[in-house]
Order: C-alpha cells, then structure tokens, then sequence
C-alpha cells in the first residue's frame, strides 16, 4: 500500500516527535554527566570529565554494579532453566490446564511492578517467614525474568516443529541424545537472545527490589534512586544512569540482532 504525500509527511512528523520526546531526555542525561554544575544547571555551565573519574572510584557505585550484575545473572540462570522447560512442557506435550498454565507464565510481566513487588513481599515476610535478603531479590527478578526466555524458546519450538526429534527418535537416539544433539542446537540462538533480554530487565529492575531487598541490599537502580537529591551527587548519578543505558542497550542490541540474524537464515 502506497501513502500519498500528506500522509507520509504526517507519520513522519509523529514519528520524529515521539522520537525526540523518547531520546531527548536520554541525551540531557549524557550531557550533564559532563557539566561542571553540582546542581545540574541548564545549560551546562562548562564541561568536565571529573564526574566520570569520581563516579568509577565511589565504592558504593562499585558494590551497586556487583550486586545488580550478581543478581541479573543468576536470575536469568534460573529463568533459562525453568523458561526452558516449561516451554517444552507446553509445546510438546498436550495435557489438561496447558493454556491455563501458558497465561499464569505469562501473567507477571504484565503484571504492574509494584502489585508483584508488595505480593512477594508479603509471601516471603509473612507466608514463608523468610528475611529479606540478596536471594529473595534473585527469586523475584527470576519471576519475570522466565517470561523473556520462555516466549523466545516457545516460539522458537513452533518455527521448528518436531520432525527433526522424531527422526532422531526413529533413528535410536534417547530423549537426551535427542536434546543435546538436535533440540538444543536449534534454541541456542533463542536462549542467548532470551537470555540477554532477562539480563536487561533484571539489570534495571527497581520496583519489585524495593520491595523484596533486605537491609543493605542495594543494587544500582537503587543506589541512583538514594543518591539523585543529595548535595553534589547529582552529576555522578548522571554517569551512573548514562553506564546504566549503556548497559541496558548492549543486551538488546545484541538480543535483536540474534533474532533478525535468525530470521534472515530461515
């Protein structure tokens, strides 16, 4: 379908402003990650790397970044596992209550943060009688963070049906000879996709870790949230935000191209 002249120059005029409004304040907080204001003025009275020094030597920046990186990676361990499985479960056998489970699975990421947060929070604290600590904040990231894998490999499992497996069944192999030879081949650029996108969400996840951290949990988000209104902090919380996108944007990057790459093969 063809647009004609007008319409084009519509969308394209919705599209730059949404554009702008996204990136624009993503662009002042590079900016002032470099101003020599301690206040944040605008526009920025000068420039200055110091911010970017003082920020990679702060030993409480440097602990937050280990305890988010701690907690993404092990939660998105457990969400490859268990993403995995229950994708397998759901796609290749057929059982009583399977979409009742394919939407429970789902459900907390569409869930809104703070609702997730104050139910696991009352699930370990008053159900289990469980302290708040680093692991409940891994058990919670691992919530959602399944969901990221379980849609890649799911979907995957659909785009390339069981043939394969049976054949490999046909010809002898075990349920494990079959996995590791001819399933896991196909889901590993899904899995590191999947993986990636967990890695992100779990990075900078805030909400449901306010509510799950225990005392002296501080991962980065959280660090950035106490530290944006104290006196001369602010800039620093500027780098801080600016490593934060970066680091949120690789995994993405990289999750889509793994995708598209995927994709184009096929």
């Amino acid at each position: 379908m063809r647009l004609g002249t007008s319409a084009r120059v519509v969308l394209a005029t919705v599209t730059a402003v949404i554009l702008v409004a996204v990136y624009l304040p993503l662009m002042v907080v590079v900016v002032n990650s470099f101003s020599t204001s301690t206040s944040l003025t605008w526009p920025p009275p000068g420039f200055t790397l110091e911010w970017w020094g003082r920020a990679f030597q702060s030993a409480g920046a440097l602990e937050a970044v280990g305890t988010s990186v701690l907690v993404a990676s092990i939660s998105t361990g457990i969400a490859l596992v268990l993403g995995t499985l229950i994708s397998l479960a759901l796609q290749r056998f057929d059982f009583f209550g399977r979409e009742a489970i394919s939407l429970l699975v789902i459900l907390p990421i569409a869930l809104p943060g703070i609702i997730t947060g104050i139910a696991l929070n009352n699930f370990f604290r008053t159900i289990m009688g469980i302290p708040l600590s680093i692991w409940t904040v891994i058990i919670a990231h691992a919530t959602f963070c399944i969901v990221t894998v379980f849609n890649n490999v799911i979907a995957r499992l659909r785009r390339t049906g069981t043939n394969l497996e049976e054949a490999s069944a046909d010809l002898g192999a075990g349920i494990w000879t079959t996995f590791r030879l001819v399933t896991f081949p196909q889901l590993r650029s899904a899995l590191l996709a999947g993986g990636l996108l967990a890695f992100a969400l779990s990075f900078d996840e805030i909400i449901v870790t306010t509510f799950t951290a225990g005392s002296g949990v501080t991962t980065l988000p959280i660090f950035i949230l106490n530290n944006m209104f104290r006196p001369n902090q602010a800039p620093i919380v500027s780098v801080i935000a600016v490593v934060l996108v970066v680091v949120s944007i690789v995994p993405i990057y990289l999750a889509q191209r793994l995708s598209g790459s995927e994709q184009t093969r096929r």
